[in-house]
């Protein structure tokens, strides 16, 4: 777990580093065909029948909003700070469970709200909003902020949407990101292509072998060790976020940031604890 989390933060570095002259849907787009390969490869190595899986209509929208959800953190990655906009993304684990309490009927705490409106707040003390801060504004924009917070709203539903998914492979479910991820990306990427050099080349092959890497790592990871204690030390992306944001583009977290950070990872953490002390979080 701690070396995919090192990986999901050297992958959204170099999204950060390509971001600064190619739009970030031609990323998603270039990380989509990387990894469809790569996907592909690993289903036909596991000899996995049918490669389409057998959920397909789940898998589809599995799919489609890990799409959505890739577009809007790759957005945000190139528009808000590394740590800012990594804090943001994990605040999907809270969307998750209610998610999972609306649509699947699994029990809902008040716990489970409380840690949705802690996890706001904390984006809140992030963003900080004029209206509301004055003097002590961050400057991002709200518009990213709330595409970012979208973002992490599809990666919960589509972690949600996995856990209804327990007799698909992991490979399959892995496959669909790509196979949505390209269509949806490619029209908004050739409407406002920018030719890559050869450098940027290297980088976005990178940031697919990166991202493969790093969900290899993380599953691997959850089939070792209970499911909340995995999920935990997942939280270093965001230790190592902030690590690269601070050396290599001058990006140093505020007070405000990191009392955001304190708050979003305090109320993930506490859903986690919560649904292991009623039996719901050792799978």
């Amino acid at each position: 777990m701690a070396l995919g989390a090192f990986w999901f933060s050297i992958m959204s570095l170099l999204v950060r580093i390509a971001g600064r002259r190619i739009p970030s849907m031609e990323i998603v787009l270039a990380r989509g065909v990387i990894t469809l390969m790569l996907s592909l490869a690993a289903v036909y190595r596991a000899g996995i029948r049918p490669v389409l899986g057998s959920n397909r209509r789940m898998l589809l929208a599995r799919g489609l909003l890990g799409a959505i959800a890739l577009s809007c953190f790759y957005f945000s990655l190139t528009h808000v700070p590394l740590g800012e906009a990594t804090l943001i993304q994990y605040t999907n684990p809270v969307f998750a469970s209610l998610v999972a309490a609306v649509f699947y009927r699994e029990r809902v705490h008040s716990g489970d709200l409380v840690a949705l409106l802690a996890s706001l707040a904390g984006v809140v003390l992030i963003a900080r909003p004029a209206p509301f801060f004055a003097a002590h504004t961050s400057g991002i924009n709200p518009e990213y902020v709330a595409i970012a917070l979208f973002g992490a709203f599809c990666s919960g539903t589509a972690y949600a949407i996995i856990r209804r998914l327990p007799l698909e492979r992991a490979e399959v479910i892995v496959l669909y990101m790509p196979l949505m991820t390209i269509p949806i990306s490619l029209p908004f990427a050739a409407s406002a292509w920018v030719r890559p050099t050869a450098l940027e080349w290297a980088i976005l092959l990178a940031v697919g072998i990166t991202t493969q890497i790093a969900q290899t790592s993380m599953t691997r990871g959850l089939q070792l060790e209970r499911t909340a204690r995995a999920t935990t030390v997942g939280y270093l992306q965001i230790v190592f976020a902030v690590i690269w944001g601070a050396l290599l583009l001058g990006e140093r977290p505020t007070a405000w940031t990191l009392l955001g950070a304190l708050v979003i990872i305090g109320a993930t953490l506490g859903v986690a604890w919560l649904r292991r002390m009623v039996g719901q979080g050792d799978e």
